[in-house]
């Protein structure tokens, strides 16, 4: 039974482009997502997946876009192939039927792996240098909404009775702010 050719397209960032994934290849039909591979909630992908009938053909650029955990890349690719999906990845030319090719298999297993390494390197890079930029003194996260003289005088107006409305109208912030300063 021949199907339809789907294509899953997937970036980590809006700002990232997604036209030379799969460029060239005719598809019925494309999900495109950006959202990080680490997320596990992939709406779009859920909806690809669902999408996706006996006979079918999924087509994805590469075997990261799809997944980045190996277990999760097993555990899809041998679902897909239950169903009588075949999953083409391009980058790395390599198909699955369902039919059993301990080549492919071999391959799928080293590129998934590879994918998972390079993501944990990526996770440790990424908490060294945000360590050594907090040992310089660099702050993260939104900047405080209120100046330390601000603090000082929103605890003396509550401790003066005022309205925490009040207090919020007068420095332009929201009652939540007045009430996580209070709470400090």
């Amino acid at each position: 039974m021949v199907g339809a050719k789907i294509g899953y397209i997937r970036v980590s960032s809006i700002g990232q482009n997604t036209e030379r994934q799969l460029e060239g290849v005719e598809l019925a039909k494309t999900f495109t997502e950006k959202i990080s591979a680490k997320s596990k909630d992939r709406p779009v992908l859920n909806d690809c997946l669902d999408y996706l009938r006996e006979g079918d053909e999924l087509h994805v650029h590469s075997i990261d876009r799809l997944a980045r955990n190996l277990a999760d890349l097993q555990h899809m690719i041998g679902d897909l192939q239950a169903r009588d999906i075949t999953v083409y990845f391009h980058k790395e030319n390599l198909v699955f039927s369902g039919e059993e090719n301990p080549m492919s298999k071999l391959m799928m297993q080293m590129m998934g792996a590879f994918a998972e390494f390079e993501r944990n390197l990526i996770k440790e890079r990424q908490a060294e240098g945000i360590a050594a930029a907090k040992k310089k003194g660099v702050r993260f996260g939104k900047a405080p909404k209120l100046t330390p003289d601000q603090v000082a005088e929103v605890k003396a107006m509550a401790t003066e009775k005022y309205n925490k409305t009040e207090i919020a109208k007068k420095f332009g912030v929201s009652r939540q702010t007045i009430y996580n300063v209070l709470a400090q």
